[in-house]
Order: structure tokens, then sequence, then C-alpha cells
């Protein structure tokens, strides 16, 4: 690896950005971060169910996102962590309650079986308000970072799970279910309440985290909405295309539960284009970055080629 490092110094060129390497690392960081901020202790049943869902492992794109537009911005990793795992808590806690039989009903995620089909409906409800409360008060009890940012991270927390943002979103969804008149407009409109706020609260959170201006704020704000459609435009193929084994939850639901999605308003091949042209709107947001954004373009590039 050394060498190849010194073939690209000597030609006056950064190496390629490795990032299976930079994902693992970051993943490894996350993992042992949310165990050490969520012990079991009594009672033991509730915190076990807590836990059950938030290590059950997954990609942790949403906090290490949060982490590299921290470090992007020029803080650090260790400022950052405490609200990665926080949105990591309040995206398992929208999971667990997405998957109850109220909601979209799903028997597997992850590859494992839902929450509620191991503990119960009534202890995995308890469980997503446990991680969503216990979030906020991870976030508020960061050292080393000015309060007023810290505020400023709550407040676009709330905003992101609220009406304006993840629930606005899930409600619509309920109501567009089985229905045949789904416009493109209100597809977008749960999308990047339902699955975009969240996304976006990771990127800007880091961000505002270390203490990044006004105007670059904005351009990372604008590539987490980029990349948030494209996820969901993905996800929706992906759920065609992809195997339970795949995918770690059940494949086809959409289509078995009759939802409007991306691929059944444009078809899959120009769903595919859509979710390309918006990676590429993303990556131009970055280029006033440079090579500081290096993590953040593999990233977007790695939304459309996922498998899962």
């Amino acid at each position: 690896m050394v060498a190849t490092d010194n073939k690209y110094s000597a030609q006056g060129q950064s190496p390629p950005f490795d990032l299976r390497k930079y994902l693992a690392e970051r993943q490894a960081l996350v993992e042992a971060a949310l165990e050490h901020f969520l012990p079991v202790t009594y009672p033991e049943k509730i915190y076990e169910a807590m836990r059950y869902s938030l290590l059950a492992g997954g990609k942790r794109l949403r906090p290490i996102l949060c982490l590299a537009t921290c470090e992007l911005a020029g803080g650090t990793l260790e400022m950052a962590m405490p609200t990665a795992c926080a949105l990591e808590m309040i995206h398992t806690m929208s999971l667990i309650h997405d998957d109850l039989p109220a909601m979209d009903n799903d028997d597997y995620r992850r590859g494992k079986l839902t929450n509620h089909k191991v503990y119960g409906e009534d202890i995995a409800i308890l469980a997503g308000d446990g991680l969503l409360a216990y979030a906020f008060e991870v976030v508020a009890q960061t050292e080393n970072v000015p309060a007023e940012r810290l505020v400023q991270v709550i407040a676009r927390l709330g905003r992101a799970v609220s009406a304006a943002g993840l629930v606005g979103g899930q409600v619509v969804d309920l109501e567009c279910e089985g229905k045949s008149d789904v416009t493109i407009e209100t597809l977008n409109f749960i999308h990047t309440h339902k699955t975009g706020a969240l996304l976006e609260a990771c990127v800007v959170c880091g961000a505002i985290i270390a203490g990044i201006s006004v105007t670059d704020l904005q351009r990372l704000s604008r590539y987490a909405e980029n990349i948030g459609l494209a996820f969901q435009i993905v996800d929706d193929v992906l759920d065609i295309t992809a195997t339970q084994e795949e995918l770690g939850k059940t494949a086809g639901k959409d289509l078995r539960a009759k939802k409007a999605t991306y691929p059944s308003l444009w078809g899959l091949e120009e769903s595919k284009c859509k979710a390309q042209q918006l990676v590429a709107d993303a990556k131009a947001e970055l280029a006033p970055f440079g090579e500081n954004a290096r993590s953040l373009l593999a990233i977007a590039e790695f939304i459309t080629s996922r498998t899962h």
C-alpha cells in the first residue's frame, strides 16, 4: 500500500479513495460508541429491546455522514460522535415503529426478526420511544462543543423527526397506500420527509457542530436533499430487483401493498437515471470543498451502486 501511495505522490496525485475501508473503520467506531452509550440496566427488558434493534448491524450510513461532515468542516470525530449515535438511535426508532403491524407490518429487518416479533408490540413501541428520548439526552451531554451549536443540533433533530419531517412523511405514506392516483409531487413529499429529513439532519448536524459557515451549510443541505431522494429511489428499485437475503428485509413488499413508488410511476430504467442525476447534482454541490469532500463524494456514488 505504501508503494502505491508513493506512486501517486510522485505523480502529484492523491491515491484513490478507499470507500470500503473508510466505511468499515467508521462503522467500527460507531458500533463501539453505541455499545458504550446504551448498557443494560433495570428494567432490563426495555434496554434489551432497545439494544436488539440498535445493535442489529446495518450500514451505519447516517452516523457516518454526520462524522464525515464534521471532519469536512474542521471538527473531530470525538465532537460529532454523540450526535452521530443519537441520529442512529432516532433512525432505529423509526425502523421499529415502521415495522409495526399498524404501519408497514414487516417481520424482518437487517436480516433479523423485527422488534415486535421478538418483544411484542407493546415493548417495541416503548423501545422506539426510549431510543428517541435518549437521543436528545446524548446530544445535550456532548462535551467540548459550544452550547449554542448543540441547541441548533437539537432543533434540527426535533424538526427532522416531527410532523414537519419523518412523522409527516409517514402519515402521507399511510394515506396513499393502495391508491392509484398518487402524483410524483406527493411521492416526493413523502420521501423528502419520511427519509430525506433525517438524512439531511445527519449531514448538516455534523457540520453545525464544527462551526461551518452558513453558505457552506446550505451547500451541504442541498447535497443531502439530493442523496436522500436518490437513496429512496434506489430503495424502491431494490424492493423489486433484490432478494430478501440481499435486503435483510421482506422483498417486494411495496408491490404487494400497492404502494406508489418511483418505479411504479417512472419505470425501472428512468428511476435509475433519475437517481444517477440526483447523485451528480449532489456531487456538484461539493465542488468548493475540493479534496476535503472525498468521503462525501464516494458516499454519494455508493448510494446508486449499492445492492441492499
